[in-house]
Formats: C-alpha cells, structure tokens, sequence
C-alpha cells in the first residue's frame, strides 16, 4: 500500500477476505447453507464465503422451515464426505 493507496501487487486473497461483511465474524465460512422455498440457487450470497460450503435444499418456505426439515438438513449433512475442493479418492 502506498500513500493509502492499494497497489495492484498487493491485491490477494487475504485483502479480499478483509473487505466481506463476514471478516468479524467467529466462522466466516459455514460449512452447511440451508436453502428454503424449493429455490435450486444461491442468488449470489456470500459467494465467496460459501466456496466449500455443502449446500441444501429445502421446499418448505422459510416460515414453515421447522424442527424436522432442520434435522432433515443435518442428517444429510452428515452423510457427506467433505472434500474441500480436492477430488474423490
């Protein structure tokens, strides 16, 4: 950084990481994003962040997402082998 001044050379992944809203955050990275109302996307949220996250999709609407979808969510959370972007051995 010169003057202030973010230099081309020292734009890398950890200046990135410092700019997301989810650099204060305990665990900025979740390793399980729920996904309500039957929707098969993400709508561009934490993109980033969400690079080795697993995924679920859930067709329940966010009011009516209860106790049951949630252990739904987490026993197939469970059942995953989390590579982290390696591939299958």
């Amino acid at each position: 950084m010169k003057d202030g001044i973010v230099q081309l050379e020292d734009i890398d992944e950890s200046l990135l990481e410092q700019e997301l809203e989810t650099n204060c955050a305990q665990y900025p990275c979740p390793d399980l994003l729920i996904r309500t109302s039957g929707e098969l996307r993400i709508s561009n949220f934490l993109l980033w962040q969400l690079a080795y996250t697993e995924l679920f999709f859930a067709e329940a609407l966010w009011p009516d997402f209860g106790k049951a979808e949630f252990i739904e969510a987490l026993t197939s959370y469970q059942q995953r082998q989390r590579r982290y972007g390696g591939r299958h051995s």
